[in-house]
């Protein structure tokens, strides 16, 4: 989308007397926001395969979630530490540690250490992302600062799209061991132009103190609830004890947690910063739009693979008008932000349309062509790139320069905790479902996912079409409560105080 002539000639020169650092900072934290949106995703068209190679499919969803929940207990760390000394060399840090956890992954033998792998992974994406955030946030005054968070939507959203094209690709001809593997060169990349960030001065003065009772007290709360909603999923009465104690006890924890907060000098969580009617709206905005994009983008590849009989790179295939909508959206809400200083207008036109979008795939995906099913993804891609840019920059400019570190920790933090909880919650409608209308479905969708897209043969028999039936009503359950997901998100930005900057 074109600036015309007059914005477009005036527009580098004006960014480079306003932030004339920024030109060098941009392009240093591309990979690295990159490197930590890819692998929340990058596994979703691997999971028939690894379960396949582990023999574990109950416990393979983990491999996504373990990612999330390290990604949400660390951005509220790294911006609190990033405030207090300073970002260029805890980006340092966090790429070292990205590189060695996935070395890890790839060596793991077992579902358990290669979920232990991507916690420590997980730990050092969602540093990355959080360290780039705060970095364009310090770099542009506030209406500017819309126009390049729109670039960070775009490369964040897109790389989250793109993950499965990727891993499709790589699983099929590699192997999936691959898919960690590339993120080693490409880490090297991006430690080298992390060379070309300024070393500020921090705004903090004061020394950085920790919360550990607060983290121990939110790591208990999120894991409990997504163990007690990975118990529930089995439907069976056996299981449901466990499950009611455990969401028992991530709630108490919830409350611990809340009261802890509100008396600490130096809390993981900043609730003064939550309190605010535009920081709690779009952190809310942020986790509803985790939740409905990371759920899709993890399951609509396994129905299509397993149930369709579609290959890993088809799969992945099939996401690239979703990742090509995605970011050309972001751009031009982005653009769009900086021109008119309008905000929530496109979230709220954004979800809206999203919500529908799924309720239509929930509907027609078992008769979709590919055709179809692409020209759909890329149309819901238009819309679900409305969101980021717009939280970002209303987070960040109700926040304050002071607290950037903090404000933009508090969006990744809303974001990966929705996508954790969102899959989670996905996943416990599926296999819900599945086990409440045919357990029969159940054991026979297991087969499948083991032999990653044989689809015929797990099923063979004159039950077949009841039994794919049965799997479908499932996914269907699943792509609804996303739009339910999504027409939250449109009800929030509705009532976002925060209409221009």
């Amino acid at each position: 989308m074109s600036d015309g002539p007059d914005q477009s000639s005036s527009l580098p020169s004006e960014a480079e007397e306003k932030f004339p650092g920024f030109l060098t900072i941009f392009p240093s934290i591309m990979l690295p926001i990159f490197l930590a949106v890819v692998d929340q995703t990058i596994v979703a068209t691997a999971l028939p395969a690894i379960a396949a190679a582990t023999g574990e499919l109950e416990r393979v969803s983990w491999i996504v979630v373990g990612y999330l929940i390290a990604a949400t207990i660390a951005a509220p760390i790294y911006g609190r530490l990033g405030d207090a000394y300073g970002r260029r060399r805890l980006m340092f840090f966090a790429l070292v540690l990205f590189m060695l956890a996935s070395v890890l992954c790839a060596l793991a033998p077992t579902i358990e250490l290669l979920t232990a792998a991507r916690v420590l992974q997980g730990i050092a994406g969602g540093g990355l992302m959080t360290l780039s955030q705060a970095l364009i946030g310090e770099s542009a005054p506030p209406r500017e600062r819309a126009r390049y968070q729109g670039y960070f939507a775009a490369v964040a959203v897109s790389a989250n799209s793109f993950g499965p094209v990727a891993g499709g690709f790589l699983t099929q001809h590699f192997g999936w061991e691959s898919i960690f593997l590339i993120n080693v060169p490409i880490g090297l990349v991006a430690f080298a132009l992390a060379f070309r960030l300024p070393a500020r001065k921090p705004h903090q003065q004061q020394r950085w103190r920790s919360d550990p009772f607060g983290l121990v007290l939110f790591t208990v709360t999120v894991v409990a609830i997504l163990l007690a909603l990975e118990r529930a999923q089995h439907a069976k009465l056996d299981a449901l004890p466990l499950a009611g104690i455990l969401f028992a006890g991530g709630l108490i924890a919830l409350v611990v947690l809340i009261r802890h907060e509100n008396r600490t000098e130096a809390p993981l969580i900043p609730l003064a910063l939550l309190r605010m009617p535009a920081v709690w709206r779009s952190d809310a905005m942020a986790l509803l739009h985790g939740a409905a994009l990371v759920s899709l983008i993890t399951f609509l590849p396994i129905y299509m693979q397993v149930v369709r009989g579609l290959s890993p790179s088809e799969t992945g295939l099939l996401l690239v008008p979703l990742t090509i909508g995605i970011g050309t959206s972001s751009l031009v809400v982005g653009r769009l932000i900086s021109r008119t200083g309008l905000t929530v207008v496109f979230p709220s036109v954004g979800f809206a349309v999203v919500a529908c979008n799924l309720i239509v795939l929930a509907l027609t995906v078992s008769t979709l062509s590919k055709g179809a099913l692409a020209a759909l993804l890329l149309w819901h891609g238009v819309f679900t790139g409305t969101v980021m840019g717009v939280v970002q920059v209303t987070v960040q400019v109700a926040s304050g320069t002071a607290r950037l570190g903090q404000a933009s920790a508090t969006v990744q933090f809303s974001r990966s905790i929705g996508a954790a909880f969102g899959t989670a919650l996905a996943a416990f409608m599926l296999f819900a479902v599945l086990a409440i209308r045919n357990p029969e479905a159940a054991a026979a969708f297991a087969r499948m996912v083991q032999q990653a897209g044989n689809a015929g043969s797990p099923h063979a028999g004159p039950q077949a079409g009841a039994m794919l039936a049965d799997i479908t009503a499932a996914f269907r359950a699943a792509f609804l409560l996303m739009a339910g997901f999504a027409a939250m998100g449109c009800v929030v930005s509705l009532s976002h105080p925060m209409r221009r900057i």
